[in-house]
């Protein structure tokens, strides 16, 4: 069963923020292939999306509707609402992410 993926407008900046971080750091060809892979990661949670499992951030606090899948080192962050998947956030994991989640998602 398929399901329906969105990229809110707020993961869109994160993913494009990353692309702009990389592009400076290592290039357009690293930066082109972390962008893809990290669309391509998105796009995969039109199957199976339950195969995340909860942050650890939010789950400490008693949050636990939102799941979280990886392209290493990046975190993605998403809820499963009905047969559709809302993509939160995009993260490095290497960053201490606790207040950009409860600034984020705990509003």
């Amino acid at each position: 069963m398929k399901y329906q993926v969105f990229v809110v407008a707020e993961a869109e900046e994160d993913i494009m923020d990353i692309y702009r971080y990389v592009l400076r750091a290592d290039g357009r060809a690293r930066a082109n292939h972390v962008l893809r892979n990290l669309r391509k990661t998105c796009q995969s949670l039109a199957q199976m999306p339950q195969r995340g499992h909860c942050p650890p951030e939010l789950e400490q606090v008693g949050v636990r509707g939102h799941r979280e899948i990886h392209f290493k080192p990046y975190r993605i962050i998403y809820q499963i609402m009905g047969r559709k998947v809302f993509i939160d956030c995009v993260l490095d994991g290497r960053r201490a992410v606790q207040d950009i989640l409860e600034r984020r998602l705990l509003r």
